[in-house]
């Protein structure tokens, strides 16, 4: 299957590996500064692969033709160039966030289906053992009734972070705290507590970062039409260095956490089935991935092209990076406007945010 990278940046080591891994023919690195792919060719060892570098990702889609690419430009990027790519007839996977805009990410799944392409939104953790077996559970209904599930990402970024990338915590390309670091966690939140929410009550600040346009902490209380609630706690003020990225689900019948610096070990798992020994479990789904980004894009990237391939359903498909988006951005105007924001979000993007703080 030919595969293109188009963004060559922080992330894009990830996605070089993980197409590495699931064999794909690499035919094309792209990215507006020439030596930012370059540099994966060496730092993969790829010389002898005559992969071609393109500064323009239209002329690259007209001359490789690749069957899947992945998008890991900065995020407010995203959705022009998703839509160019699957106007050339390719597979995506697009990092996170989809799009900033709700009307972005429904033109992206509407031209997906119209297409018969694959979208997948990079949510890897999905992907995470601990994850997995928690998801697990959950459709075997050991949780019985959910009560209410908790995400915390509670992660430190400094002047140097944002130095290194002039886009990072505008609301033009970026976002702040929430849509950048913490979006995999909401992801999971709603993913686990049944996806459809209800109403959203969030509060937003910039403490300690004058120098970005977005937030660096945000709080919010969820509640999901089937009566459960959620909590968002997220931020990126931390002294001095990252701390934890946690998910804790709460059911009538079971108690459960998932932890680290990126929910990759489970700490606690107790249900009342007392089926499975709970020891075994934390070993065997404890994960040591040496950053934050784990183990799981090879996995997804599996994923992905099983599904393309037809023999597997895209675990995290274009309606899933909506999902996430929206509670993001509900989260955004409840806290601009004070008030209660009721879900599904018509219209909303990060651009109705300048200049809030």
């Amino acid at each position: 299957m030919k595969y293109a990278l188009i963004g060559c940046g922080r992330i894009s080591n990830n996605h070089v590996v993980s197409a590495i891994n699931n064999g794909l023919e690499i035919v094309a690195f792209c990215d507006i500064v020439k030596e930012n792919a370059e540099d994966k060719i060496i730092k993969h060892d790829l010389r002898e692969q005559n992969i071609r570098i393109y500064e323009n990702y239209k002329e690259m889609l007209e001359k490789e033709k690749p069957e899947l690419v992945a998008i890991a430009t900065e995020s407010g990027k995203h959705a022009q160039i998703a839509l160019d790519c699957i106007d050339a007839g390719c597979n995506l996977i697009i990092e996170k966030p989809i799009a900033l805009s709700i009307a972005d990410a429904e033109a992206i799944i509407k031209k997906g289906k119209e297409k018969g392409v694959k979208v997948c939104a990079c949510h890897q953790n999905r992907f995470n053992k601990s994850i997995v077996e928690i998801r697990k559970a959950l459709e075997r209904n050991r949780f019985g009734k959910l009560l209410y599930g908790t995400a915390h990402i509670r992660w430190a970024r400094d002047h140097e972070y944002y130095d290194r990338a002039s886009w990072r915590g505008t609301w033009e390309q970026d976002g702040g705290a929430l849509m950048n670091q913490c979006i995999h966690d909401i992801d999971l939140l709603r993913w686990m507590m049944g996806d459809e929410v209800d109403t959203v009550f969030g509060m937003t600040d910039r403490l300690i970062h004058p120098y970005i346009e977005a937030e660096d902490l945000g709080i919010a209380v969820v509640k999901f039409k089937n009566g459960a609630y959620g909590i968002v706690e997220g931020t990126t003020d931390i002294y001095p260095k990252n701390l934890e990225e946690t998910l804790y689900i709460f059911g009538e019948k079971g108690t459960v956490k998932a932890g680290g610096e990126s929910v990759n070990i489970i700490e606690e798992w107790k249900f009342s089935d007392h089926f499975g020994d709970e020891e075994q479990v934390k070993r065997e789904c404890a994960e040591n991935p040496p950053n934050v980004y784990g183990f799981g894009h090879s996995k997804l990237y599996r994923n992905v092209i099983a599904a393309i391939e037809g023999t597997e359903e895209l675990v995290v498909d274009a309606e899933a990076g909506k999902r996430a988006l929206e509670l993001v951005l509900a989260i955004y105007k409840s806290a601009a406007e004070g008030k209660t924001v009721k879900l599904p979000l018509e219209e909303c993007s990060t651009m109705d945010f300048v200049g809030r703080f």
